[in-house]
């Protein structure tokens, strides 16, 4: 801190105003952050509170903002009761600091009672959701972790990370697709795994409404096959990685994610798998996301795109949504359709205007912001439940079950083989098809 003068300490309690600490005088509460920053033409502000909750500090990196100025946090109280604090460790604040999430309270034991000693396959490993929860389920010793995937390289990552995070672990990395039924059975076969988090997926929804027919093969069929190796192999529990955008879906994506949701919730009923869904929106950091497309173009000097002024989202960081799917697969009779409480919905304008003052600019004079449109598949806001779904509590105050539907499972199948048909024979009446499967679904023009 050899490049930084000290000025003094801000602190709501009023008993502390006029004390000083070490020299220095605690000037005043948080109110009167802009009067001290313009009298003493101060130029950064470090957040020192690490035990505060999180939507406090929300509240107080949106008023030192609002000041202008640099803006820098110390970690919270767990690494200080740990001992990793220094003055090193004071970090730049990022948006995820903006949520205002408490962490997520897990329950261990009843993880590691479904976990701990088990064969354990993750599909999409190699992926942001995927990658994830393999390092969380690693961290509750399963007899063997595989680590299924397309992309080698993906693979080969998160292999070498956990190898190193763990070392004496099982590992097993499988390049497979599961698109191909013959190859998931074979992995099944060869595996016989316990536990399966499905997380492969298309979801881009721009990319999906141009492909429907590549939507439709990997998030559909996909999930049929692996669902259908889970359950012909005696899987234990299997959980289904799913979206908000299967609600009322406007996409493509959507609409395969809610068809995927419906295959795995009529299998339940005829199978001695536990099977479940878990749905939640957003996730901060992952590929295809909107905050490193924003952190790109700022670092480009701008425009900053944003599709409309009115667009809301919600957003969970990847670790907070991956501890929560896993708490939902333990808490999982089957049949479930489990939605994890998001908090409260973002406008994405909202996160472009932050982003570009954490950054160290000032939106629409340093970094221009461009309205660009809606895209195809896109709509303002996105919801966790339909009306019909209702939703119920569970032990877990961040999770929720959405009424199963009653699915016919010969309807389905039947209605599967005609999308399988009109997908086979190259038709263009993709999207009509997926209309008759999802009645919900609903194509923007």
């Amino acid at each position: 801190m050899a490049d930084h003068k000290l000025i003094g300490f801000v602190d709501d309690a009023k008993d502390k105003h006029n004390l000083t600490i070490h020299g220095l005088p605690v000037l005043g509460g948080r109110s009167d952050l802009s009067t001290l920053v313009e009298v003493f033409k101060i130029k950064e502000i470090i957040i020192a509170i690490p035990s505060v909750p999180r939507s406090q500090i929300s509240e107080i990196i949106n008023l030192c903002m609002a000041c202008g100025v640099k803006i820098k946090i110390i970690p919270g109280i767990n690494d200080l009761i740990k001992g990793k604090i220094s003055v090193n460790a004071i970090r730049n604040v990022d948006v995820e600091d903006l949520l205002g999430r408490d962490p997520v309270h897990t329950d261990l034991q009843g993880i590691a009672d479904y976990v701990h000693n088990k064969v354990v396959l993750i599909t999409g490993a190699g992926g942001s959701i995927g990658s994830e929860l393999c390092r969380q389920v690693a961290s509750f010793a399963p007899d063997k972790l595989l680590l299924l995937g397309h992309g080698e390289n993906s693979i080969y990552t998160i292999e070498m990370e956990l190898k190193h995070k763990f070392p004496g672990m099982l590992f097993e990395p499988i390049i497979a697709d599961v698109q191909d039924r013959r190859r998931m059975e074979e992995v099944f076969d060869s595996y016989r795994p316990q536990v399966v988090f499905h997380a492969a997926a298309h979801k881009h929804v721009p990319l999906m409404e141009k492909n429907p027919a590549e939507a439709v093969k990997n998030n559909v069929f996909g999930t049929q096959n692996v669902a259908d190796c889970a359950d012909k192999f005696g899987t234990e529990r299997f959980v289904l990685v799913s979206s908000d955008k299967a609600v009322n879906p406007t996409s493509v994506m959507g609409a395969t994610k809610r068809i995927a949701e419906m295959y795995v919730q009529s299998l339940n009923a005829s199978s001695r798998t536990r099977f479940a869904s878990v749905r939640f929106g957003n996730v901060l950091g992952s590929r295809g996301s909107v905050i490193p497309a924003f952190k790109t173009q700022i670092a480009r000097g701008g425009p900053v795109t944003v599709t409309d002024p009115q667009m809301v989202r919600y957003f969970m960081t990847i670790p907070e949504a991956v501890q929560l799917v896993i708490q939902a697969g333990a808490l999982s009779q089957g049949g479930e359709i489990f939605i994890l409480d998001m908090g409260e919905p973002v406008r994405i304008l909202k996160l472009a205007e932050d982003l570009i003052r954490l950054s160290g600019y000032e939106p629409y004079i340093d970094i221009p912001i461009h309205f660009t449109g809606i895209r195809e598949g896109e709509k303002l806001y996105e919801e966790l439940l339909t009306a019909e779904e209702g939703a119920t509590k569970t032990q877990h105050e961040r999770i929720y079950i959405g009424k199963p539907e009653v699915i016919s499972r010969e309807d389905l199948a039947r209605e599967l083989n005609k999308l399988n048909r009109v997908i086979a024979g190259g038709s263009d009446d993709v999207k009509e098809a997926i209309e008759q499967l999802v009645p919900l679904y609903e194509q923007v023009s």
